[in-house]
């Protein structure tokens, strides 16, 4: 029994860490970074507020009967607030000292007499302080899963002019005590909508799974919750393209988890070996890492010179000796990606098939070469999009039949790596120039972006722009409000017929 519990413990650590899934991208989130969260998304709550539905309050004091209507929040001040991250899944918004100036409409009657025209007020005082819970959802995606509200008015006071003036300052203690607890109690209720409903459509935008081009996908979606610190948000992505003839491949993630450890910039991203090796592989399921030169395309030197080297073989295929060239570059396993801190690289082993095909026959293959070749990587931002551009370092063809026939080979070396070079690297480039999308939402974009390589990962060190605000991005994607809804929250139409008070 004491063997078996020792052997249990002894298991414990590894199977920790086979539950452990390590993300192929991951995004810190900085305190420099919120800074900037914090001043759009104090513009966005100074919206809200102003928006603010406070219900008509009725009322009698002996003979008097009074009626306040139609408020209207004119200006807020908010000048003392701050945004936090609080560990574990949380993050803080504080706000102290604001003052809600406010606009309304007052109706009195008192015996015979009645009097009606607007109040100014003010709430001074206000402190508002609001924890929302980050977490990820079912799909994947992060959202704000639940918010706790506290506001309190520390004072109300407010301005009455008319012929009945003397009557509303008898009065003031009831109206403005029955203004500052309606004001206070619609506070949270709309911050709470903004969060809930408003925010999180906001992170809808966020790209979780989609496609990439016509032949691959990519799969974004959390691996779990956000792991907040004092001063970091960190989000742990899965970060794996997928064949769209395969959507439901998965490809086992041995590669090295990135470590972010800089908090100088706003944000950072890190890549591992994984999130490369997906989209490769990918593409190698997907069947497109083929291409074909035939004909006109093949540049006129190299054919002379494989005509050439050909020369016998042509020579008893006559009269097919004038027959077009074709070449075929297939790639012969999933290209590997590897990232040092020197530098980022990519292997890959393909086959080159050369034959003729004369008019109205078969091919004749005149050989089938086997290639190795390394490209450099240099991985790069553009707005949100994460683009590579390659460039041949080394390459290498030998025979797959004989070493005689790799030795008769060796003067194909360099026109070939010249084709590479000058035919077939820019057709690759051209295909990786869309990039991908990094996971951020819609109006976030990356500015002053740089590039750092790890052992296993690279990371992209970069700050943060709005180039649309919240609102903006919000209204365009507000969740339509049903008619029952809309016709509820409607304040009711004061009167003002006096009989009515």
């Amino acid at each position: 029994m004491a063997a078996g519990s020792c052997l249990l413990l002894l298991l414990l650590p590894s199977l920790v860490t086979a539950s452990h899934n390590p993300p192929g991208c991951k995004i810190r989130i900085t305190s420099k970074g919120l800074d900037l969260v914090k001043q759009e998304g104090l513009r966005f709550v100074e919206q809200e507020l102003q928006n603010i539905t406070v219900s008509d309050l009725h009322g009698n004091e002996g003979q008097f009967q009074y009626n306040i209507s139609q408020v209207k929040v004119t200006d807020l001040q908010l000048a003392f607030s701050d945004l936090n991250f609080q560990p574990q899944q949380h993050l803080v918004f504080d706000i102290n000292n604001a003052s809600i100036s406010l606009r309304f409409r007052r109706q009195l009657l008192y015996w015979f007499f009645y009097d009606i025209g607007s109040i100014n007020a003010s709430a001074d005082g206000v402190h508002i302080y609001t924890v929302l819970q980050l977490a990820k959802d079912e799909a994947g995606r992060l959202k704000i899963s639940n918010m706790t509200c506290n506001a309190s008015i520390a004072k109300m006071h407010a301005g009455f002019s008319g012929t009945l003036r003397k009557v509303y300052e008898f009065l003031s203690t009831f109206i403005v005590t029955g203004m500052r607890f309606l004001l206070s109690q619609q506070i949270c209720p709309s911050l709470e909508h903004a969060s809930l409903v408003l925010l999180n459509s906001l992170l809808d935008t966020v790209p979780v799974r989609n496609y990439v081009d016509e032949h691959i996908g990519i799969d974004y979606s959390l691996l779990r919750d956000p792991s907040v610190s004092i001063d970091t948000l960190d989000l742990d992505f899965k970060g794996m393209f997928f064949p769209r003839v395969r959507e439901d491949q998965e490809l086992e993630n041995h590669a090295v988890e990135p470590v972010i450890k800089e908090t100088e910039r706003m944000v950072y991203v890190a890549f591992s070996e994984y999130f490369f090796d997906s989209a490769m592989h990918s593409y190698f399921q997907a069947g497109v890492l083929t291409i074909e030169l035939q004909g006109e395309k093949v540049p006129k030197d190299l054919e002379v010179l494989l005509r050439a080297t050909f020369f016998g073989t042509i020579f008893m295929l006559s009269p097919s000796v004038d027959a077009p060239l074709r070449l075929v570059l297939q790639v012969s396993a999933p290209p590997r990606c590897t990232i040092k801190p020197s530098g980022t690289s990519v292997s890959v082993s393909a086959f080159l098939n050369i034959s003729l095909v004369p008019p109205d026959r078969p091919p004749v293959q005149l050989s089938s070469m086997a290639m190795e070749t390394k490209l450099s990587a240099k991985v790069f931002l553009q707005g949100k999009a994460l683009r590579v551009q390659l460039d041949l370092r080394r390459f290498r063809i030998y025979s797959k039949q004989s070493a005689l026939e790799s030795l008769a080979l060796f003067s194909l070396q360099a026109p070939l790596k010249t084709l590479l070079q000058l035919t077939i690297m820019p057709i690759i480039n051209e295909r990786t120039k869309k990039g991908v999308q990094i996971p951020l939402p819609e109006g976030m974009d990356f500015t002053r972006e740089v590039v750092t390589n790890h052992a296993g990962f690279l990371t992209v060190g970069a700050d943060l722009h709005f180039s649309k605000g919240l609102r903006e991005v919000i209204e365009k994607y507000r969740p339509v409000p049903t008619t029952a809804a809309y016709s509820s929250s409607r304040p009711a139409e004061p009167s003002l017929d006096p009989s009515s008070l």
